[in-house]
């Protein structure tokens, strides 16, 4: 049997909220043997309204937020959602953390972005709190203090246990992570990593940050599935998805997508992506993205060249495939993999 598992990404809702849809995938997901599903957030739905309304339609499936960002919610209030959809799900909960970016985190959020590393190990920290349970939850580190002393503070915090008890202390954490220090430090705090795009042919770019990884450290890649017997035109929605995150995810300074994709071997086209989306050239920018990176971060084309390239994922630190489809799709993946 294949030790790769199937995960169901939902993704964004876009502009419309997806009705019964997500549900009915995941239903579909859980039916074929999926592993997880997961759920996203933006500045539009949150993550975990639709994973509870998912998960008490469903009885097996893992059900995963990727990811919940950390600006929209303070740790407590965070352990405090997962704690509750773990209770009602029966420990089906997996709690996927991500920072975010800088636009959204302070166009959005309001809060400043600063300290990304620090402060999602200080988030980690004190969810971990929350969830064991063992003691009031306390911190005296720079992001999160608790209680709060600061500036406008009555002085009257005390350090509180959660009243409900958790049906796990040990909810699996995984992080959004996409930095090197990033990923070194969810190897070493985390229980599973949520790479927005990996290459198995590419495996040195991560290699050193995780070698600290704990034990059953799980690696859960985001993997767009096009099956068609044109390559071209499979490997076109790749091409989008990536022109997008690359040219127009993130501030011209600094996108964190672009960053990635250089230290994956395309520096020189990833700054023409930028170039080309920033002018308002995006056919041109998704035009630009080269036809073998977007190969390698997928798994498109005909169904026997899928099924060979997923031997090389069978290969690599991947432990599941997330991807997104219709039923069909999930169908075709489910007897390709499982």
């Amino acid at each position: 049997m294949s030790k790769l598992k199937l995960g169901l990404q939902l993704g964004y809702w876009g502009a419309l909220c997806p009705g019964e849809n997500h549900t009915r995938l995941a239903q579909e997901a859980e039916s074929l043997g999926f592993d997880s599903v997961w759920t996203a957030e933006s500045w539009g739905n949150d993550c975990f309204t639709p994973l509870a309304w998912i998960g008490a339609q469903t009885s097996t499936i893992r059900l995963g937020t990727s990811v919940a960002q950390l600006s929209a919610r303070t740790p407590t209030a965070c352990a405090m959602a997962t704690l509750a959809l773990d209770a009602l799900s029966g420990g089906r909960m997996i709690l996927g953390l991500g920072v975010s970016g800088p636009q959204v985190v302070e166009g959005w959020y309001g809060q400043p972005y600063s300290k990304p590393v620090t402060r999602t190990r200080e988030y980690v920290d004190i969810i971990r709190q929350v969830l064991a349970r063992e003691a009031p939850v306390t911190s005296d580190a720079e992001f999160y203090p608790l209680p709060y002393r600061g500036p406008g503070a009555w002085g009257m915090g005390k350090p509180l246990k959660s009243i409900t008890h958790p049906v796990r202390a040990d909810v699996p954490i995984f992080i959004g992570a996409e930095g090197p220090r990033n990923v070194s430090q969810t190897a070493q705090i985390a229980d599973g990593w949520l790479p927005l795009y990996y290459s198995p042919y590419r495996q040195q770019v991560y290699a050193d940050q995780l070698l600290d990884a704990r034990e059953g450290f799980e690696i859960s890649p985001t993997v767009m599935v096009s099956i068609n017997d044109d390559l071209e035109q499979a490997l076109y929605p790749v091409k989008a998805m990536l022109g997008f995150y690359i040219g127009g995810m993130g501030a011209a300074k600094r996108n964190f997508h672009k960053e990635l994709m250089a230290r994956m071997g395309f520096p020189d086209e990833a700054e023409d992506i930028q170039r080309l989306f920033l002018a308002g050239k995006r056919d041109e920018g998704v035009a630009a993205v080269p036809d073998q990176f977007a190969d390698e971060i997928s798994l498109c084309g005909p169904k026997a060249r899928i099924r060979e390239k997923l031997q090389d994922w069978q290969n690599s630190p991947v432990t599941s495939l997330l991807i997104n489809g219709d039923p069909q799709l999930l169908r075709d993946m489910a007897e390709l993999v499982l």
